[in-house]
């Protein structure tokens, strides 16, 4: 496991010491390190990048630059792949919406994909602009790839779909998936806002057209995002928002746009969270995404091992470690997700996400209309916190 030192980074937890946090899956913790530099954009830069020649200006085009390749080499891609965006639900609009889809106009997603990249395709198919078609999953909530055989075809122009699920933690094959949607002449968009911040990720190994994340889910500022593209799509697809500095040149009747990632960074971007995004890349970068993928699978199997056998306790995902990421979904019989999250907060101070996760569809298939409890698991989470979690759990199971 990793070591407990690197918790002295995080001044929240240094902080809260009677809070354990675990709900890693809807935000993260910030490192000292992202702090200070998002503090350094205001304290010492301060001015617009790309626009003017002054000094200040021109360290911030340096620091804007240097984020973005921090971003590039920590996810296997090249700068000019780097699309930033507010968060990832607007990296996944902005294909939605730019997307050609004049000559296939079939989607295939699956019914476990969070709000954000479902939505932007389910608003289409309302309209009749395109079908969309959805995988279903195993009853362990693991996907085979036989599946996506089927429902690929030469009609198909997109393929949306989670890189990690964010509900269990269960990823999905998406070289695999990639291949057959290739091979059938679409293209693919991975929605991988839980895979980043939890997997070592190499895009163009991947072989995807599309992969987006957010920031704030991996150590980074709020409100930084990007899309990551192959060049010859970015190429392809026109700009989503437009103004300040999208344009080469633009007349009363003529627009000649800024080549990517220009043309898609409408106005002033967000320019301490670019910089703060960066300095999360380097500080995973430095732990390695290994070790932390391997430390939240020796979390969440000290998770199931203490807690399987509780009979009123209904757990959901796969059972075996190795399948899923550091997510614990669960549901106590006899008491609703929302009362068993206030349970917890008050007799322990611990911290975990209950309702749907903004992943209704897939909740209904799984049996959990009504929501259930999640608990996720990061970089700084000890097993003596899951352990203090499982005894707790197990009173609250006692209660119903």
């Amino acid at each position: 496991m990793l070591s407990e030192k690197l918790r002295e980074d995080f001044p929240i937890i240094q902080k809260y010491k009677d809070v354990i946090y675990l709900d890693n899956a809807c935000t993260t913790l910030k490192p000292q390190v992202v702090i200070d530099a998002v503090k350094a954009y205001y304290e010492e830069y301060g001015g617009c990048a790309g626009r003017s020649a002054h000094r200040l200006s021109r360290l911030v085009d340096e620091k804007i630059v240097e984020g973005r390749k921090r971003i590039a080499d920590f996810l296997g891609a090249k700068a000019e792949n780097i699309v930033y965006t507010k968060n990832c639900s607007e990296a996944i609009n902005l294909v939605a919406k730019s997307f050609d889809f004049s000559k296939r106009k079939k989607v295939v997603g699956t019914i476990l994909e969070h709000h954000s990249s479902m939505l932007p395709f389910e608003i289409k198919a309302l309209r009749k602009e395109i079908e969309l078609v959805y995988a279903k999953p195993l009853p362990d909530g693991t996907f085979d790839v036989e599946q996506y055989k089927e429902l690929i075809d030469r009609d198909t122009a997109l393929v949306a779909v989670h890189h990690t699920n964010n509900t269990l933690g269960t990823k999905n094959p998406v070289r695999e998936i990639a291949k057959i949607a290739h091979e059938n002449g679409a293209q693919i968009l991975v929605d991988a806002a839980q895979g980043v911040p939890h997997s070592e990720i190499k895009f163009q190994d991947m072989d995807a057209d599309y992969l987006t994340f957010s920031g704030h889910k991996m150590l980074g500022p709020t409100g930084i995002g990007a899309l990551v593209a192959k060049a010859e799509r970015l190429e392809e697809m026109p700009p989503f928002l437009v103004g300040g500095d999208t344009i080469e040149q633009v007349k009363t009747d003529s627009i000649v746009w800024a080549k990517p990632p220009r043309k898609f960074e409408a106005g002033i971007q967000h320019y301490s969270g670019i910089i703060g995004l960066g300095a999360a890349a380097e500080y995973l970068k430095k732990i390695g995404m290994r070790n932390i993928e391997e430390h939240e699978k020796e979390l969440g199997k000290v998770a199931f091992e203490l807690l399987s056998s509780e009979q009123k306790l209904k757990i959901y995902g796969p059972r075996e470690a190795g399948k899923r990421t550091g997510i614990f979904t669960f549901n106590v019989r006899g008491i609703t997700p929302h009362q068993v999250a206030m349970m917890l907060d008050k007799m322990k101070g611990i911290a975990v996400r209950s309702g749907v996760f903004c992943a209704q569809p897939g909740m209904d298939f799984m049996g959990a209309c009504d929501g259930a409890v999640r608990a996720s698991f990061y970089l700084y989470n000890t097993k003596t916190e899951i352990e203090v979690f499982a005894d707790t759990l197990k009173k609250v199971v006692q209660i119903a």
